[in-house]
């Protein structure tokens, strides 16, 4: 399997700087700065990417799972709320908590959720975050 890339490049100092982050596909492309990770600026940020990618992976692994299980997956559409904190270390992410929401046939809302705790914890990007905190709300649409 191929490597993935991401490419960041910052210009000048922290507070004042400013960057830009590229998928090496060139399908995602943004610019970032102080503003926009910390504060409520405009621009992307790395734990929103990281959002993106978990929420992807997440949709992706359910889907599948559920249907290795014989039902029919409409669609799964998954939202992950990334937390940055400050704490007495710094800033680190604190918890993710994912929101996913189904439409798939022949499932009941506790199977449903059943499958998505487990997929909370067994999906790619879930496993390399795996030293953070998450919660799952799982329901069917």
């Amino acid at each position: 399997m191929p490597a993935r890339t991401a490419t960041a490049i910052w210009n000048g100092n922290l507070q004042q700087g400013n960057g830009t982050l590229k998928t090496g596909s060139g399908a995602v492309q943004g610019a970032y700065s102080f503003p926009s990770r910390f504060e409520d600026g405009q621009g992307t940020n790395p734990e929103e990417l990281l959002g993106a990618a978990h929420a992807g992976c997440f949709s992706m692994a359910l889907a599948a799972s559920l249907s290795r299980q014989g039902f029919t997956v409409n669609n799964i559409s998954t939202t992950a709320h990334v937390h940055l904190e400050k704490g007495e270390a710094g800033f680190s992410i604190s918890r993710i908590d994912l929101v996913t929401r189904g439409s798939v046939e022949g499932i009941d809302d506790a199977k449903f959720k059943e499958a998505a705790e487990a997929t909370k914890t067994g999906c790619i990007v879930s496993r390399a975050l795996s030293a953070v905190p998450m919660t799952i709300d799982a329901a069917l649409a």
